[in-house]
This record gives structure tokens, C-alpha cells and sequence, in this order.
């Protein structure tokens, strides 16, 4: 262990360098040793490294940035508490992913910072903290719209998005900063698979506050939510089970007019909806399950319309919920 904190002190002594060959070897060789020894994780963050490295993530060298950007992610993995602590790092990681598309940037390195900001959000504690950050916000969903992000770009900025979602607090910020309009096109507009389930994902969080049922309303979003579970659209069961719990979330939160909007659009799909109800996992089962008896509302419409024994068990099933 001596000789690990010895080589982590060296290096970071090596990021204060003039000669930017002592600052370009420091930065990989701490890029490899923080990737594949957990144990010099922590001994590099305690090193004093984290700003040396934020700082690079402001600099023109795009190889520097993507070495920097990825340490960070790797450090992320065991020293939360050191980056989200470290006075700047987060200015630093939005200054990465708003230059998204300048020609200095990396695009590996908006993505490791990206995917930083994904394993930040694991602590529920950070998820207000990094969402108050409205700049972040506006760049993640800035990748995500923009047509010349790369895919991994788009999915890790997801996953980031996904995190801040999770905190009620964030959502009506989402919403305000154009969340929704840009999740629906990825739907409607991107036909890779893993982008639509993470999209989607996003979409069901965002549901869930008041301010969303506009924003739905102005891109049809409770439409393309049904059309999802229609078994036309050859959507996946994790798309299926986010669309389902999207409407869920929506007729929670969202009024009485997005009630009757949910229950217009479900009674289309209600075999899909008992699908999820029935295959999805413990989670989409549940959810399957009360956006059932959301659409019924009570006086028994599925039951007067399908007639089918399988929606009056689901049905009964959603009363002792």
C-alpha cells in the first residue's frame, strides 16, 4: 500500500508539471491504475488529484480531456464523496458536456462525464444537488436532441438524465428545460432498441409531476405511450413496461383531464397493458395492474367492452393492491 499512495502522490505531483509530456503520461498512466486497482482509487482522490483533473476537462486538448474525463469516472466508482466534495468538479463536468459538439472536445470525454454524473446519482443525497444544476440539465438533454450525437453519448446523457429524474424535486425542471419533447423524438424518431428503453425510462420519472401533462399533451405523448403497447409496434417488454408506468405516473399527477386522456388512449390497448400485467417483472406486474384499473375507473368499462375473463382477474387482482 506505501508503494501505491508513493506512485499516486508522484503522479499527482506529475498534473502540476509545465512540460505537458510529464502531464500527458501522469494523466494516462492514472486513467490504467485507477481503472483496473480499486485499491488506488482512493489513494489517488487522497492524492489531491480531483481538481487537477476537473481543471483539464476546461482545457483544449482533447486527449487530456478524455484522459481526465475517464479517471474521474473511474475514481467515481469508490470515492463519491471525494468528487461531489471537490469545489468546482461539477462546473467542470458541465463545461464538458456543453462543448459536446465543439471541435476541442472529446467525445469519449463528454460521455465519461456523463456516465460520471450517472454514477454520482446512485447517492440519493446528490441527485437535488447535481439537478439544481441547470446547466447540466439543459446540456444532458442538449445531447440528447442534438442529431449529431454519437450513440453512446446519447444513452449515457440518459442514464444521467434517468438519475436526476428520480428526485421529485428535478422533474418540473426537466420539464421547463425541454425534457419531453426531445425523450418523445428519441420514441418516435430512433429505432435503436437500447435508446428507447432508456428513453422511455426518463419519460416514466418526468410523468410524474403535475407540470408534465402539458408538456405530454403538446407531443401526443400519451398516444405514442399506447402505441407502444400496442403489439403491432414490436416494442421491447422494458419499453412496455416504462410506457405502462409513464400513463401510471401521468393519471397520478397529471389531473383529471390527463385521467380521461389515459383512459381513452388505454382502452385501445388494454391487451398490452395486461400483458405487462401479467410478464412483466414484479415492478411492471404491479404497475401493469393499477393502470388497469386506472382505465376500468371503477365501473367496470374494460369488463362491459373485452369481455374477457383474463382483464376481470387482472381486474379483481388491482383490488387487494
Amino acid at each position: 500500500m506505501d508503494v501505491k499512495l508513493r506512485t499516486a502522490r508522484s503522479l499527482v505531483s506529475k498534473l502540476r508539471s509545465v512540460s505537458e509530456q510529464n502531464r500527458s503520461e501522469a494523466l494516462k498512466e492514472l486513467r490504467l491504475i485507477t481503472k483496473h486497482d480499486a485499491d488506488s482509487r482512493p489513494l489517488v482522490a487522497d492524492a489531491g488529484a480531483i481538481p487537477y483533473l476537473a481543471e483539464t476537462l476546461f482545457g483544449s486538448s482533447p486527449d487530456f480531456q478524455d484522459d481526465a474525463a475517464a479517471t474521474l469516472l473511474n475514481i467515481s466508482i469508490s470515492c463519491r464523496h471525494s468528487l461531489i466534495s471537490t469545489r468546482g468538479l461539477l462546473d467542470a463536468i458541465s463545461h464538458s458536456l456543453r462543448h459536446h459538439s465543439s471541435p476541442t472536445s472529446s467525445a469519449t470525454a463528454v460521455q465519461s462525464s456523463a456516465a460520471t454524473l450517472h454514477s454520482l446519482l446512485v447517492v440519493e443525497d446528490y441527485r437535488p444537488i447535481i439537478g439544481a444544476k441547470r446547466d447540466i440539465v439543459y446540456s444532458l438533454i442538449d445531447i440528447v436532441k442534438s442529431p449529431k450525437s454519437p450513440p453512446r453519448s446519447v444513452k449515457d446523457a440518459l442514464k444521467a438524465l434517468f438519475g436526476i429524474a428520480l428526485c421529485p424535486s428535478n422533474r418540473a425542471s426537466l420539464v421547463e428545460l425541454g425534457a419531453v419533447p426531445a425523450l418523445f423524438t428519441l420514441v418516435v424518431n430512433d429505432g435503436r432498441l437500447g435508446i428507447v428503453e432508456d428513453a422511455t425510462a426518463v419519460i416514466a420519472q418526468v410523468a410524474g409531476c403535475e407540470e408534465s401533462a402539458d408538456a405530454f399533451r403538446r407531443v401526443a405523448g400519451v398516444r405514442v405511450l399506447a402505441d407502444l403497447l400496442d403489439f403491432s409496434t414490436g416494442s421491447s417488454l422494458r419499453s412496455r413496461e416504462n410506457a405502462v408506468s409513464a400513463l401510471l405516473n401521468l393519471s397520478r399527477c397529471g389531473g383529471e383531464r390527463a385521467v380521461v386522456e389515459v383512459r381513452e388512449e388505454g382502452l385501445g390497448v388494454v391487451d398490452g397493458i395486461a400483458d405487462v400485467a401479467e410478464n412483466g417483472g414484479p415492478k411492471g406486474k404491479s404497475k401493469g395492474v393499477a393502470l388497469m384499473k386506472v382505465i376500468d375507473g371503477g365501473n367496470r368499462s374494460i369488463s362491459s367492452i373485452f369481455r374477457d375473463p383474463r382483464f376481470d382477474s387482472l381486474l379483481r387482482q388491482s383490488s387487494l393492491n
